[in-house]
Protein backbone atom coordinates (compact mmCIF):
# COMPACT_ATOMS: atom_id res chain seq x y z
CA UNK A 1 0.00 0.00 0.00
CA UNK A 2 1.31 3.84 -0.94
CA UNK A 3 2.01 5.62 2.28
CA UNK A 4 -0.52 8.66 2.67
CA UNK A 5 1.25 12.08 3.03
CA UNK A 6 0.16 11.67 6.39
CA UNK A 7 1.88 8.85 6.80
CA UNK A 8 5.32 10.18 5.24
CA UNK A 9 5.16 13.49 7.82
CA UNK A 10 4.93 10.97 10.62
CA UNK A 11 6.63 8.15 9.37
CA UNK A 12 9.67 8.88 11.26
CA UNK A 13 8.06 8.76 14.84
CA UNK A 14 9.77 6.90 17.81
CA UNK A 15 8.02 3.47 18.45
CA UNK A 16 7.60 4.51 22.33
CA UNK A 17 5.48 7.72 20.61
CA UNK A 18 3.18 5.27 19.43
CA UNK A 19 0.26 5.92 22.51
CA UNK A 20 0.73 9.29 22.47
CA UNK A 21 0.23 9.71 18.87
CA UNK A 22 -2.92 7.47 18.59
CA UNK A 23 -4.84 8.58 21.63
CA UNK A 24 -4.21 12.29 20.08
CA UNK A 25 -5.54 11.11 16.49
CA UNK A 26 -8.08 9.39 17.87
CA UNK A 27 -9.46 12.66 20.18
CA UNK A 28 -8.77 14.56 16.62
CA UNK A 29 -10.96 12.23 14.39
CA UNK A 30 -14.03 11.64 17.25
CA UNK A 31 -13.90 15.04 18.76
CA UNK A 32 -12.19 17.82 17.10
CA UNK A 33 -13.33 16.88 14.09
CA UNK A 34 -16.02 14.21 14.55
CA UNK A 35 -18.08 16.90 16.52
CA UNK A 36 -16.90 19.40 14.68
CA UNK A 37 -15.40 21.20 17.18
CA UNK A 38 -12.70 23.08 14.81
CA UNK A 39 -14.25 23.28 11.25
CA UNK A 40 -10.60 24.19 10.15
CA UNK A 41 -9.32 20.58 11.04
CA UNK A 42 -10.66 18.44 8.92
CA UNK A 43 -8.87 19.40 5.42
CA UNK A 44 -5.25 19.64 6.76
CA UNK A 45 -6.23 16.20 8.18
CA UNK A 46 -7.77 14.51 5.26
CA UNK A 47 -5.16 15.89 3.14
CA UNK A 48 -2.24 14.41 4.93
CA UNK A 49 -1.09 17.94 5.73
CA UNK A 50 -0.49 17.68 9.84
CA UNK A 51 2.46 16.75 11.06
CA UNK A 52 2.23 15.45 15.02
CA UNK A 53 5.30 15.06 17.10
CA UNK A 54 5.99 14.15 20.68
CA UNK A 55 8.27 15.89 22.89
CA UNK A 56 10.34 14.21 25.36
CA UNK A 57 10.65 16.92 27.28
CA UNK A 58 10.69 17.01 31.75
CA UNK A 59 11.26 20.83 31.54
CA UNK A 60 9.68 24.01 30.12
CA UNK A 61 13.88 24.80 28.55
CA UNK A 62 13.65 21.25 26.84
CA UNK A 63 10.20 21.62 25.72
CA UNK A 64 11.23 25.40 23.98
CA UNK A 65 13.98 23.97 22.66
CA UNK A 66 11.38 20.92 20.68
CA UNK A 67 9.20 23.64 19.85
CA UNK A 68 11.83 25.72 18.11
CA UNK A 69 13.17 22.89 16.51
CA UNK A 70 9.54 21.90 15.33
CA UNK A 71 8.98 25.54 14.20
CA UNK A 72 11.72 26.04 12.10
CA UNK A 73 11.19 22.16 10.56
CA UNK A 74 7.33 23.33 9.83
CA UNK A 75 8.34 26.02 8.33
CA UNK A 76 10.99 24.64 6.08
CA UNK A 77 8.15 22.53 4.02
CA UNK A 78 5.46 24.44 1.80
CA UNK A 79 1.81 24.48 3.02
CA UNK A 80 1.36 21.87 0.24
CA UNK A 81 3.53 19.85 2.37
CA UNK A 82 2.53 21.00 5.86
CA UNK A 83 -0.62 23.34 7.09
CA UNK A 84 -0.41 22.49 10.73
CA UNK A 85 1.39 20.95 13.89
CA UNK A 86 0.83 19.01 17.16
CA UNK A 87 3.65 19.14 19.49
CA UNK A 88 2.08 16.28 22.28
CA UNK A 89 4.37 17.07 25.44
CA UNK A 90 3.09 14.13 27.63
CA UNK A 91 5.43 14.95 30.46
CA UNK A 92 5.68 18.40 31.07
CA UNK A 93 3.16 21.05 31.82
CA UNK A 94 0.68 18.85 33.38
CA UNK A 95 -0.82 21.91 35.04
CA UNK A 96 -3.12 24.00 32.87
CA UNK A 97 -2.29 27.38 34.16
CA UNK A 98 1.38 26.55 33.75
CA UNK A 99 0.94 25.14 30.31
CA UNK A 100 -1.37 28.81 29.87
CA UNK A 101 1.88 30.88 31.13
CA UNK A 102 4.23 29.03 28.69
CA UNK A 103 2.36 30.50 25.51
CA UNK A 104 3.80 33.85 26.30
CA UNK A 105 7.42 31.80 26.12
CA UNK A 106 6.32 30.96 22.54
CA UNK A 107 5.08 33.79 21.27
CA UNK A 108 8.71 35.03 22.41
CA UNK A 109 9.99 32.27 20.59
CA UNK A 110 8.37 32.65 17.67
CA UNK A 111 9.76 36.63 17.83
CA UNK A 112 13.10 35.36 17.87
CA UNK A 113 13.12 32.91 15.58
CA UNK A 114 11.50 35.64 13.17
CA UNK A 115 8.47 33.51 12.82
CA UNK A 116 5.87 36.23 14.14
CA UNK A 117 3.21 36.50 11.92
CA UNK A 118 4.24 33.36 9.94
CA UNK A 119 3.15 31.20 12.95
CA UNK A 120 0.68 30.72 15.91
CA UNK A 121 1.06 28.84 18.26
CA UNK A 122 -2.35 27.74 20.53
CA UNK A 123 -2.68 24.86 23.18
CA UNK A 124 -4.93 22.13 23.83
CA UNK A 125 -4.63 20.16 27.88
CA UNK A 126 -6.21 17.29 29.63
CA UNK A 127 -7.46 20.46 31.98
CA UNK A 128 -8.51 22.83 29.98
CA UNK A 129 -10.71 25.85 31.60
CA UNK A 130 -12.23 28.34 30.34
CA UNK A 131 -12.52 31.86 32.22
CA UNK A 132 -15.60 32.32 34.27
CA UNK A 133 -16.08 28.69 34.43
CA UNK A 134 -15.88 25.78 36.95
CA UNK A 135 -13.94 23.15 36.73
CA UNK A 136 -16.47 20.25 35.29
CA UNK A 137 -18.33 22.85 32.99
CA UNK A 138 -18.68 20.51 29.96
CA UNK A 139 -17.88 23.66 27.86
CA UNK A 140 -14.36 23.19 29.10
CA UNK A 141 -14.03 19.34 27.23
CA UNK A 142 -14.19 21.59 23.50
CA UNK A 143 -10.55 22.53 24.33
CA UNK A 144 -9.23 18.96 26.69
CA UNK A 145 -6.91 16.91 24.85
CA UNK A 146 -5.39 13.96 25.82
CA UNK A 147 -2.07 15.33 27.07
CA UNK A 148 -0.74 18.59 27.01
CA UNK A 149 -0.19 19.93 23.29
CA UNK A 150 1.14 22.77 21.51
CA UNK A 151 -0.85 23.85 18.28
CA UNK A 152 1.02 25.22 15.10
CA UNK A 153 -0.63 27.40 12.94
CA UNK A 154 0.32 28.39 9.62
CA UNK A 155 -1.03 32.56 9.74
CA UNK A 156 -2.07 32.06 6.05
CA UNK A 157 -4.20 29.08 6.68
CA UNK A 158 -5.97 30.88 9.86
CA UNK A 159 -6.81 34.29 7.69
CA UNK A 160 -7.69 32.05 4.45
CA UNK A 161 -9.91 29.81 7.21
CA UNK A 162 -11.28 33.04 8.39
CA UNK A 163 -12.20 34.25 5.33
CA UNK A 164 -14.35 31.96 4.74
CA UNK A 165 -16.60 32.08 8.34
CA UNK A 166 -18.40 35.30 8.87
CA UNK A 167 -18.21 34.99 12.26
CA UNK A 168 -15.71 32.80 14.12
CA UNK A 169 -16.64 33.49 17.20
CA UNK A 170 -19.77 31.86 16.73
CA UNK A 171 -17.00 28.63 16.53
CA UNK A 172 -16.95 28.88 20.98
CA UNK A 173 -20.55 29.37 21.14
CA UNK A 174 -21.38 26.52 18.91
CA UNK A 175 -19.38 24.27 20.16
CA UNK A 176 -20.46 24.86 23.76
CA UNK A 177 -24.21 24.10 22.77
CA UNK A 178 -22.81 20.74 20.69
CA UNK A 179 -20.90 19.57 24.01
CA UNK A 180 -24.17 20.52 26.27
CA UNK A 181 -26.43 18.58 24.09
CA UNK A 182 -23.88 15.72 24.22
CA UNK A 183 -23.24 15.98 28.07
CA UNK A 184 -21.03 13.58 30.08
CA UNK A 185 -22.45 10.70 29.08
CA UNK A 186 -22.33 11.14 25.27
CA UNK A 187 -18.83 12.61 25.54
CA UNK A 188 -17.47 9.43 27.57
CA UNK A 189 -19.58 7.20 24.93
CA UNK A 190 -17.16 9.08 22.62
CA UNK A 191 -14.14 6.85 24.37
CA UNK A 192 -15.90 3.74 24.21
CA UNK A 193 -14.17 0.97 21.67
CA UNK A 194 -15.97 0.12 18.58
CA UNK A 195 -16.51 -2.91 19.39
CA UNK A 196 -18.33 -1.78 22.96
Amino acid sequence: MKPTPANDLNADALPEDAPYLAATMRWLERAVIGLDLCPFARAPHEQGKLRLRVSHARDTDTLLDDLCGELQSLNALTPEECETGLLIHPFVLGDFLDCNDFLDVADAALQTLGLEGEWQVASFHPRHQFADTLPDDVGNLANRSPYPTLHLLRETSIERATETMSDTGSICRRNIETLQRLGIDGWQKLWRNDTD
